[in-house]
């Protein structure tokens, strides 16, 4: 329905002040909308890039341990590989040492008396 207009000018005008007045009101609050909005955006934006160089930095930091402790597995393993072929040569060398120092004595092995009748 449309807003009649008072026939009195005085209130005429008055009415089509607080018009003006109001569509006044409602763009400027529209803009500090805008505004807070585009502030929050940015904080937000903020945020967001902290959260991901943290992240990061806590991936690149995880990256670094991981490489190292593989580095130190591997490092172990060719220790415990050369432990086990050093232990196994000394094993060699004593088992021929022995094998030298013990000759070969004959032994006769007994032939068992036969069963008597």
């Amino acid at each position: 329905m449309p807003t009649r207009k008072p026939k009195n000018p005085e209130l005429s005008q008055a009415v089509d002040s607080l018009h003006e007045a109001a569509q006044h009101m409602r763009n400027a609050v529209q803009g500090k909308i805008d505004q807070v909005r585009g502030a929050a955006a940015a904080e937000l934006a903020k945020a967001k890039a902290v959260a991901r160089k943290q992240t990061s930095a806590a991936h690149a930091k995880l990256e670094v341990a991981l490489n190292r402790a593989e580095a130190r597995l591997h490092k172990v393993i060719a220790g415990a590989q050369k432990s086990l072929d050093k232990a196994v040569r000394e094993a060699d060398k004593r088992s021929a040492a022995m094998a030298k120092k013990a000759p070969a004595k004959k032994t006769t092995a007994k032939k068992p008396a036969p069963a008597g009748k």
